[in-house]
């Protein structure tokens, strides 16, 4: 965390959010993936916004993958949001079991691009559905949606680019 002063002698603190740790495996269903910290700016209206942490994947488990995490936002000013994190992947010796969900990708600051979604988890039975890209605000590009577990699931949908400037995300791969 390093401080610097603004033009208001106010020192300028930016905060980068750290990825978090990765959900685990349960025995049925696994664990969700930790979220992205959300950076914050702190003070001062010079200071940029740290870019957040990426959402963990979610663990893979016998019969339903655990979710993947949602990519923190970005700070006010500056900054592209977090990926989420993949879906765990689901099945069991029986061939049966569902993905988990992909996270959703954080939004970003006032400048900077929406975070992609992540992909969806692997499902013996039913696929993961990938989750949807985070919004830019101002200018910057949508992040992209999240791939599908497997073909003929559901991909998640690409996220908004920016009212003044700034593309719409892709959607992902069905």
């Amino acid at each position: 965390m390093a401080a610097q002063w603004g033009r208001l002698g106010l020192p300028v603190v930016s905060v980068v959010a750290e990825q978090d740790p990765s959900g685990g495996a349960g025995t049925s269903t696994g664990g969700a993936g930790g979220a992205g910290g959300n950076a914050s700016l702190l003070f001062g209206a010079d200071g940029a916004g740290g870019t957040g942490g990426h959402g963990g994947a979610g663990g893979s488990t016998t019969f339903q993958g655990g979710a993947g995490g949602a990519g923190g936002n970005a700070g006010l000013l500056t900054g592209s949001g977090g990926a989420g994190g993949a879906g765990g992947s689901g099945a069991n010796a029986n061939g049966n079991g569902t993905g988990g969900t992909g996270g959703t990708g954080g939004d970003s600051g006032a400048f900077g691009s929406g975070g992609d979604g992540g992909a969806g988890g692997f499902g013996a039975t039913t696929a993961g559905k990938g989750g949807n890209g985070g919004n830019a605000v101002l200018i910057g590009d949508g992040g992209n949606g999240g791939n599908a577990g497997k073909a003929g699931g559901t991909a998640g949908t690409g996220g908004t680019g920016g009212i003044l400037l700034g593309n719409d995300g892709n959607n992902g791969k069905a």
